[in-house]
């Protein structure tokens, strides 16, 4: 394995430890509700990622108009993300909402890399992505024994997750392609996001009331922002020039299993044994990226020149 794919997956395995938080965060402000922190989280987020790029956005400007469609297409998906996300933690608890959102992203990123880029997949991808969706079952299964009307809940949010899942794997694919045509990290991930950002602003301000009504739920807000999505982006970013979009969203599943964790050890949610079982599957999903060759070659990031690049018509 190269340093720098080395650095890009321990770049992207903080991230998840950062964004396994934001679960049993969000159970701090049981008065704010999922739209509400998802717009506050990202939104905020997004728009920071957006601000500090301001000088590589200038910069880019020519070449993020000729891409423009691809832009659009990842700042809506990261403005639909946060908002089935967090709706499908409500609705089936922290552990099996960010299960199912973080376990189908491998698979529709490797999806959109095969049948987009015809991009082979390896068997390596292919082992840890199925130790993967093995783990994430077991711990949905451990929590599938409750009455019908709890049955129902996680279900309905299941299938949030599973939106959710699609959304972060097609932002993570839009950036990656973007660093691939040559924009620089900064400027992939900052017209992205903040795009994205500004997006989710009607949804805060229609929803965010809550977030303001205490300190407390102010705190939380503030941290999501600050923390998991802001800070956790940017080192998401620094892992995606480094490694395809289907190994790093298989990466993050590291973040469904501190989630659990979290969730048992803080919010009180239980785990049987299947679900103990289905976090040691997750745990050889990183052991097998760690010691795999890379699936394909990952872009290094670029300023091409100016005059090369064709402005939008």
């Amino acid at each position: 394995m190269t340093r720098g794919r080395l650095a890009g997956i321990g770049a992207i395995t903080v991230t998840s430890v950062l964004w396994g938080t934001t679960g049993t965060a969000a159970t701090f402000a049981p008065d704010a509700g999922p739209l509400a922190i998802g717009s506050a989280a990202l939104g905020i987020g997004g728009i920071l990622q957006a601000l500090i790029a301001v000088p590589a956005l200038r910069s880019a400007w020519p070449a993020l108009r000729a891409n423009l469609r691809l832009i659009l297409l990842g700042a809506a998906a990261v403005a639909v993300y946060p908002l089935a996300f967090y709706s499908s933690m409500h609705l089936a608890g922290v552990a099996v909402g960010s299960v199912v959102s973080l376990a189908s992203a491998p698979l529709a990123s490797g999806l959109l890399e095969r049948l987009v880029e015809r991009r082979p997949l390896s068997r390596w991808w292919m082992l840890a992505a199925t130790l993967g969706i093995i783990g994430s079952a077991l711990l949905c299964l451990s929590k599938m024994t409750g009455p019908a009307e709890a049955t129902a809940s996680t279900l309905a949010g299941m299938a949030l997750g599973l939106v959710a899942g699609g959304t972060y794997a097609t932002y993570s694919w839009v950036a990656h392609r973007l660093m691939g045509q040559g924009l620089g990290r900064a400027a992939s991930m900052g017209s992205v996001f903040g795009a994205g950002g500004v997006l989710l602003l009607p949804v805060l301000l229609a929803t965010g009331g809550p977030l303001l009504a205490s300190s407390g739920t102010f705190t939380v807000a503030a941290y999501m922002a600050l923390v998991p999505m802001f800070l956790g982006y940017l080192l998401f970013g620094f892992g995606l020039a480094r490694v395809s979009a289907s190994t790093a969203t298989t990466v993050t599943l590291a973040e469904p299993a501190i989630a659990a964790v979290l969730a048992v050890l803080i919010v009180g949610e239980r785990l049987t044994s299947l679900g103990w079982m289905g976090l040691g599957a997750i745990a050889l999903v990183l052991a097998v990226l760690a010691v795999a060759p890379t699936n394909g070659t990952a872009p290094t990031p670029r300023q091409p020149a100016p005059q090369r690049i064709p402005a939008a018509s």
